[in-house]
């Protein structure tokens, strides 16, 4: 009887043991399509898109639609084509839940489509709110961003006096997703750097930053430099580049500017299609 207890405590203190090294493997998983979209994979399985235009013209992969399995939740920075993208249609198949500013978030609904039991005031807030994302283990803050934010709707209305082409859809911003037992990552969404990125550092310890380095419509790669001077990551990825001629800055121009504050062995470049672990 006691080799037999002793057996069973041993067998279970395998078991504990076994557990706790397959959660200590989990890791999270990045997914870059190109522009600013990606797809967040967390510890606890969950899965999160931000601004997904999957069918960006640098992804190489042109079934990635029909590919997506779970989503849990679209985070949207603004409402500008390349970052709203595909987002309604990959609501509809998935039962993705829409997080957004919320005027962005009334605009996806009642112009373009967005499901509307999938985009409540749950996840519709706007600077300094967070929210709680159970089903990816994760909860996310919006922070601001320097930028515009017009939705054009599907269909356009004609152009002509008293027809406008875009509509005027909240305030444009960046979020900072907290994963549990992964890392704080913050998207910069379309921004230029601005003063109050000061503040991220204060409230939170970023492992990962997104950042936009193109320049012409956001920060280039030596404004984001100082950005990530500001922030204070402990690694950062550029995106939002070279996607059309516009979009002038590189990942060599932003490696040069952080070399020149001492950050340089911050960057990690990603190229579209790619994945990483984190």
């Amino acid at each position: 009887m006691q080799f037999a207890n002793k057996l069973r405590t041993v067998l279970l203190a395998l078991a504990m043991l076994a557990m706790t090294a397959t959660v200590a493997q989990a890791a999270t998983k990045i997914h870059w399509y190109g522009q600013a979209a990606y797809k967040i994979e967390t510890p606890s399985g969950g899965v999160i898109l931000i601004d997904p235009w999957l069918t960006v013209p640098t992804n190489p992969d042109k079934d990635s639609i029909a590919k997506l399995g779970r989503v849990d939740y679209i985070l949207i920075t603004h409402g500008h084509s390349d970052h709203v993208g595909n987002a309604v249609e990959i609501a509809k198949k998935t039962g993705a839940v829409l997080v957004a500013p919320y005027g962005l978030q009334i605009n996806l609904k009642s112009v373009a489509g967005y499901p509307e039991k999938q985009a409540t005031a749950a996840t519709g807030g706007n600077v300094g709110g967070t929210f709680a994302l159970p089903k990816a283990g994760a909860k996310v803050t919006i922070v601001n961003a320097i930028h515009g934010s017009e939705l054009v709707p599907p269909v356009a209305p004609a152009a002509e006096p008293g027809h406008p082409q875009a509509i005027a859809s909240g305030n444009p911003v960046g979020y900072i997703l907290q994963i549990d037992g992964g890392p704080t990552i913050y998207h910069t969404g379309d921004t230029d750097v601005y003063e109050d990125m000061k503040l991220i550092p204060e409230f939170y310890k970023v492992d990962l930053m997104l950042a936009c380095i193109g320049g012409h419509f956001t920060m280039d790669p030596t404004r984001a430099a100082l950005a990530v001077q500001w922030v204070q990551p402990k690694q950062v990825i550029p995106m939002h580049f070279g996607t059309f001629g516009l979009l002038a800055g590189t990942p060599a121009q932003f490696k040069a500017a952080l070399d020149k504050r001492g950050l340089g062995d911050r960057m990690i470049e990603m190229k579209p299609g790619e994945d990483r672990e984190f």
